[in-house]
């Protein structure tokens, strides 16, 4: 079909119209309307251009002018604009409701995508149309700020624009999940994520990022993301305040509390013995949690619970009489600052083990 085909068929109907309208000075009816609406539905489903369509119309608006004493230049211009702006009405229409479309189609996809939903082979075929090859290795970085994102924050947008301008098209996957923002990115260019982390932390105004490692396939890009949220939620029990965590950066804290019992059990042992403290146990084990986070220097650590170095290593010296292990003492060091790490996975002792 030609181009002049293609218009005559968006025009149909609209010199009839234009010239029973103009004739009388009348506006169009509701049947007009409704006529050039589903047309100007039916020309964006097609994909033609609005901005052609319009073109057209008033090309044929100069080609038909209705003639006659009684037909003034006023009355022409009247019905044609209504009628355009019907046509326009209904173009636009299809157009948001195919955003509506394709946004649900991508909200279903990253859904299926981080949770291992859906056929593999189906979903691999889907990820192509987001740039996503799920055969090759992928690491995903989420990020979390004070509020909750969705897709249309203008958070999002920011971060997108930056990802945009320094990489281009890299096969880059940008989303929100569940008010988070995430990246899916390929797993040999860790620059992507880097970047992303640098961008959202930005735009979080001090957010918290954690990538996890990469991993092949669709099940990877999962295990990646899963990863990722176990950081920061493991981040938050322990306070850790990096602006970046990486995943392979953090592998000792899911060996420690594989077997939660045993963890609990030196928990009790090391430390149960601080309940003994006058006002009980957390003071003591925010002396040892701070003596630790230290690096183990007293100095550094008194500064961080505002104390002097004296009442500090007073709390240290108090300590080692109820527990019997000295924090100075390497040997000693390890099972305490253990101990305190299951302490704060555990909640211990707000929870008791």
């Amino acid at each position: 079909m030609t181009g002049r085909a293609v218009s005559d068929k968006y025009l149909n109907g609209y010199v009839r119209i234009l010239a029973e309208a103009s004739a009388t000075g009348r506006r169009l009816t509701r049947e007009e309307r409704d006529s050039r609406r589903a047309l100007g539905e039916e020309a964006a489903d097609s994909g033609l251009g609005l901005r052609a369509l319009v073109g057209a119309h008033l090309t044929a608006t100069q080609n038909n002018w209705p003639a006659g004493q009684a037909v003034s230049a006023a009355c022409v211009l009247a019905a044609a604009a209504q009628a355009i702006d019907a046509f326009a009405e209904g173009y636009e229409q299809a157009q948001r409701h195919a955003v509506r479309q394709e946004e649900a189609a991508r909200r279903e996809f990253i859904d299926d995508l981080l949770y291992g939903r859906s056929d593999l082979g189906l979903l691999a075929q889907r990820a192509e149309r987001y740039g996503l090859r799920l055969s090759y290795e992928h690491a995903v970085a989420v990020a979390r700020g004070g509020t909750a994102y969705d897709e249309g924050d203008p958070v999002l947008r920011d971060v997108e624009r930056a990802l945009n301008g320094r990489f281009g098209d890299r096969s880059i996957l940008l989303t929100t999940k569940d008010g988070r923002l995430v990246c899916i990115a390929p797993g040999h260019q860790d620059e992507v994520l880097a970047y992303f982390a640098k961008q959202a932390f930005a735009a979080t105004d001090g957010g918290q990022v954690a990538i996890g490692r990469p991993h092949a396939g669709p099940a990877g890009v999962v295990q990646s993301y899963e990863e990722a949220l176990n950081a920061l939620d493991l981040a938050e029990r322990l306070e850790l305040d990096a602006p970046v965590l990486r995943t392979a950066d953090l592998l000792v804290y899911p060996v420690l509390t594989r077997d939660r019992q045993a963890m609990a059990d030196l928990v009790d042992s090391a430390l149960g013995p601080l309940h003994q403290a006058r006002g009980g146990a957390q003071t003591l084990l925010d002396t040892l949690t701070a003596y630790f986070d230290s690096g183990c220097v007293a100095a550094e650590a008194a500064r961080r619970l505002s104390l002097s170095v004296r009442a500090f290593t007073y709390r240290l010296e108090r300590i080692h009489q109820l527990t019997g292990a000295n924090p100075a003492d390497p040997v000693h060091r390890y099972t305490l600052q253990t101990a305190v790490i299951g302490a704060r996975l555990l909640d211990w002792p707000e929870k008791p083990c």
